[in-house]
């Protein structure tokens, strides 16, 4: 027997902008979750009205659903170009604020974002929803406990064909999942310390359809991104190189999503005279692999449960404002550099606490 649902009155009232492919997976999520009571669904389409089939509110204007009092949080799924009038309106309003990747277009509409989240006293987070996946969450452990040692490389792909997106490049439309991912994994040691992408407009559209983005990490490591819109084959595949093991995570294998490979490079660490180095034995290591069972959780349920504790806490969620702003600084660099032949652009220091 299905527990009964809380109460509207014990739950948080919740408004989703944007009816779109993203914006109805987070209506289907929000109205399944006992922590929310999805009340509005806000879309500059009427003909998406349809989509208020749970008794939810519907109107073509953010204002009707800003104006509701029980409404106490909004979620945005509209193009990154809307993304900070409705949350700026919604922040303004003393409302809790959920924002689909990018956080904005610009670190400058990013920043101001958080800082009127500060003032108003009230949550802002990104929607960096493969943050939450349980596969995401399982190599962050992984690093954390020192399963792969110390990481030599990553290399990330990201590649199908379409959807070629009229607003925004396939940097500023893919990249955000890696960086975000890549943000979300690394620790303080490892921060990008310069960026560098080359870029082609294959199609002559006027828009970056292919990309190679690099970042310089410290330690002499580097993490590689490959992002498109035209490739034959749709890849989703995440490799990280460590100097005990060699984790890789395929997002298209429901299967066997991750597996741990005990395999790498052995060299002679007597000698620390580089030169001398650089002639030493080099033995590869070759043992057995591991692929751990990991939960079938839907990961937008999970950034759901991190946007309710967040809200009833008043404590940052692991995604916050703050990692947006570090995203958009990296997508911008990376534009910067794409623009100037692939040149490498070096990052300030990305933290905005």
């Amino acid at each position: 027997m299905n527990k009964p649902k809380p109460t509207s009155a014990s739950r948080i009232g919740i408004a989703v902008v944007g009816a779109g492919y993203w914006g109805k997976n987070l209506i289907r999520n929000f109205r399944d979750h006992d922590a929310f009571d999805l009340r509005w669904v806000v879309d500059s389409s009427p003909g998406q009205s349809f989509l208020a089939i749970g008794g939810e509110s519907f109107s073509t204007s953010i204002d009707d659903a800003l104006n509701d009092p029980l409404v106490t949080a909004v979620a945005v799924a509209t193009p990154p170009n809307c993304h900070e009038d409705h949350a700026l309106r919604a922040i303004t309003r003393g409302k809790h604020v959920m924002v689909e990747k990018p956080l904005a277009t610009s670190v400058e509409a990013g920043i101001r974002l958080v800082e009127s989240a500060r003032e108003a006293n009230v949550t802002l987070m990104c929607d960096h929803t493969y943050c939450y996946s349980p596969a995401v969450l399982y190599i962050r452990e992984a690093l954390e406990q020192g399963m792969l040692g110390d990481i030599l490389f990553i290399d990330s792909t990201r590649i199908n064909l379409g959807l070629v997106q009229q607003t925004a490049n396939v940097i500023w439309d893919l990249a955000p999942h890696d960086l975000s991912i890549l943000d979300f994994l690394l620790p303080p040691s490892l921060r990008p310390a310069a960026v560098s992408a080359i870029a082609s407009d294959p199609l002559n559209i006027g828009m970056y359809c292919i990309s190679h983005l690099t970042l310089e990490l410290s330690q002499n490591v580097i993490a590689h991104v490959h992002v498109n819109w035209l490739s034959p084959t749709k890849v989703r595949q995440f490799v990280i190189g460590g100097s005990k093991k060699m984790l890789v995570w395929d997002d298209l294998n429901p299967a066997q999503r991750i597996t741990v490979y005990d395999k790498g490079v052995t060299i002679d660490q007597a000698n620390e005279d580089p030169a001398e180095r650089a002639k030493a034995f080099v033995a590869y290591r070759t043992g057995g692999l591991m692929s751990p069972a990991l939960s079938d959780t839907e990961a937008l349920r999970a950034v759901l449960d991190e946007f309710a504790r967040s809200i009833d806490t008043g404590k940052p969620s692991r995604t916050d404002g703050n990692t947006g702003v570090r995203i958009l600084r990296l997508l911008e660099l990376a534009t910067q550099s794409a623009l100037n032949g692939g040149s490498m652009m070096r990052t300030a220091a990305l933290s905005n606490e």
